[in-house]
């Protein structure tokens, strides 16, 4: 069938897909991706190495085009009549995927390949601005028998800070011991490194601090070459990952700690609640108590004062009448003289 699409990927990343229906066996895939460094971009193409990192990754069915399509770093050419039918296709479709990010990696790789050359290039010194991520570039700086990192490290929230400068200050403490000898030496400073000085202001306002690796002949020799150009371009995606597990765990521990807090407090107010409570059945009881006192006391008062009543009315004694006319009765007195009424 007739093909002439276009795809996009994460990263500004670009494939171009073309096939022609006169020619089934065969079909154009381009691929455009930002480099790391525009220096690794050479006037005709691709540097030799990089095609030759691309041919050793992908397998028989891909050929390289020269040159590539206008607009794009690599053309490659598949034949369908060397892809294997059934599972084992799936391999060879995996190997092609992978061009991109090989096409990615190989200018690092190069760089650190040449790490124990002899040759003195131009600009030895001078940073070379890597772009992995368009707001996460780092720096390498070529150096004699050694070639130094440097990421510049930047965090949204400052709680990320505080985690991310504990985990750097680790990091270098456990570099520093013989254990861990071996690795690349890792170095963490608040402020840019000499080796950056003269570097864009905007590239270098970090509020994480700048983290630096050395690598030496030692960590490109065989196949570390491939796992240490893996660890560097991942190495921001590390870091998040680690200070964002980190915050989860924190989170996880204070929801647990509340937890637990809740429960202490919730059985300590049931327990108070219950002593209320047997307070308030005692309190109702010594009330009844009270009351059933208090009806006794009143119906006693009620006796009490009802038999007063009764000692309060009048006694009627026989004989009492008459000792009281003859020995209580006001005696009269007469006057001698006569007073005559005024009219």
């Amino acid at each position: 069938m007739e093909m002439d699409h276009h795809l996009y990927e994460f990263g500004a990343v670009e494939y171009y897909i073309q096939s022609s229906a006169s020619d089934p066996h065969q079909a154009y895939l381009s691929i455009s991706t930002p480099l790391l460094t525009q220096d690794a971009l050479q006037s005709h193409g691709l540097s030799q190495y990089t095609r030759e990192t691309v041919k050793g990754v992908s397998s028989d069915a891909a050929e390289i085009v020269e040159p590539a399509k206008e607009g794009y770093q690599l053309t490659l050419r598949l034949n369908f009549d060397k892809i294997p039918s059934g599972k084992d296709s799936v391999k060879v479709i995996t190997e092609i995927s992978a061009v991109q990010a090989v096409l990615l990696s190989s200018q690092l790789r190069e760089m650190l390949r040449n790490v124990n050359s002899q040759v003195t290039f131009q600009g030895m010194y001078k940073p070379i601005k890597l772009v992995y991520h368009p707001r996460e570039p780092f720096f390498v700086v070529r150096q004699p028998q050694k070639i130094i990192a440097v990421f510049p490290m930047r965090f949204k929230e400052n709680s990320d800070v505080i985690i991310a400068t504990a985990f750097f200050q680790e990091l270098m403490d456990v570099g520093s011991s013989k254990e861990w000898a071996k690795a690349p030496p890792c170095t963490w400073s608040p402020i840019p490194p000499p080796e950056l000085r003269g570097e864009l202001i905007e590239d270098l306002s970090t509020n994480g601090g700048f983290v630096s690796f050395d690598i030496l002949p030692r960590h490109v020799e065989g196949k570390r070459l491939d796992k240490t150009v893996w660890s560097l371009l991942n190495f921001y995606a590390y870091v998040k990952y680690h200070v964002k597990c980190t915050r989860g765990f924190i989170q996880r521990r204070m929801r647990k700690r509340l937890e637990s807090l809740v429960k202490v407090l919730q059985k300590a107010s049931s327990e108070e609640e219950e002593q209320q409570q047997i307070k308030k059945d005692k309190g109702c009881k010594y009330m009844r108590k009270i009351v059933s006192k208090s009806k006794n006391f009143k119906r006693r008062c009620g006796n009490l004062s009802r038999k007063i009543k009764r000692v309060r009315l009048r006694i009627k004694i026989r004989g009492v009448g008459r000792f009281h006319r003859q020995w209580l009765r006001l005696p009269k007195f007469c006057s001698s003289k006569g007073y005559a009424k005024l009219d």
